[in-house]
């Protein structure tokens, strides 16, 4: 298991698992409402490879719960800080959906710090694209997750959204992004407040728009989606914006995981870790 460290950065006080090694720095960033935790069944796979620090990003898992600064400039600040923090002068760093759009924002803004940019299942949607995007209907669709209820009522929705690759290291990881109140109630660690923050920023300056200001070698690895929904609306979008995306970052490769779930790294995590080392050792 990893080394739970913490640092002083900018106004943070920030929860971050180091997982060691000797190889190349690689920052992983998790999603939204998500801990650093997400990359537990990845990061010892790549372990032999390169040093895997991952942290709890603002507003997440045991870092402060900042009031304000949820917006892109800041959080890649924050990363950015994290490296400072750890003296690493250039790093590799990876991105699991909204913290695809994290990593991207790192790699345009501090080019002189990333190596590499890994995209894993986000930073490539646009609200833009959807034909006829209101910001009520994007408000809507990423609400924040019900997850009311007792600690085994929540467990249980998620053994069930999740049955494909269900284990208790799974229910261990996802209750680092809850808490538990005083009533026996589940709630996101993520504060609604903040959350809100988030999908503003995720409509108001959408990733498309940072792309073509990305320098370094980039990956997007996608999920090829589940056969029941190969053919859906969504699905057609999603390749769409993956395509755009492929095209706007100047030097850019993509890897879908085939018949795989948004959290690639739970379902399928040889193949993601396999996409990432082959890509961040130049094969």
């Amino acid at each position: 298991m990893p080394e739970e460290r913490w640092a002083e950065v900018r106004d943070l006080h920030m929860r971050y698992l180091d997982w060691g090694g000797d190889g190349t720095p690689v920052l992983a960033l998790h999603g939204l409402a998500s801990s650093s935790h997400w990359y537990d069944t990845v990061a010892p796979l790549l372990r032999q490879d390169f040093r895997i620090i991952a942290p709890d990003q603002r507003g997440h898992g045991q870092t402060t719960q900042a009031p304000s600064g949820y917006g892109w400039a800041s959080v890649a600040s924050d990363a950015v800080g994290l490296l400072d923090h750890l003296g690493v002068e250039q790093a590799a760093v990876l991105g699991h959906s909204w913290g695809g759009n994290v990593a991207v924002s790192v790699a345009a803004e501090f080019p002189d710090r990333i190596t590499s940019l890994v995209m894993i299942e986000g930073g490539f949607f646009s609200p833009m694209i959807m034909p006829g995007a209101t910001w009520e209907q994007f408000q809507a669709r990423l609400a924040p997750r019900d997850i009311s209820g007792t600690r085994e009522a929540y467990l249980a929705r998620m053994k069930s959204s999740l049955s494909m690759c269900w284990s208790d290291d799974i229910a261990r990881i996802l209750l680092t992004m809850v808490n538990e109140d005083e009533h026996g109630q589940m709630n996101d660690i993520l504060r609604p407040e903040h959350h809100a923050q988030v999908i503003r920023a995720m409509w108001d300056d959408p990733a498309s728009e940072t792309w073509p200001h990305i320098a370094c070698p980039t990956l997007i690895v996608a999920a090829g989606p589940m056969p029941d929904r190969a053919d859906t609306d969504f699905a057609v979008m999603r390749r769409k914006m993956v395509e755009m995306a492929n095209k706007s970052i100047a030097d850019c490769r993509v890897t879908w995981i085939p018949e795989t779930i948004h959290d690639i790294g739970w379902h399928k995590p040889d193949e993601l870790a396999g996409a990432i080392k082959g890509f961040l050792n130049g094969d």
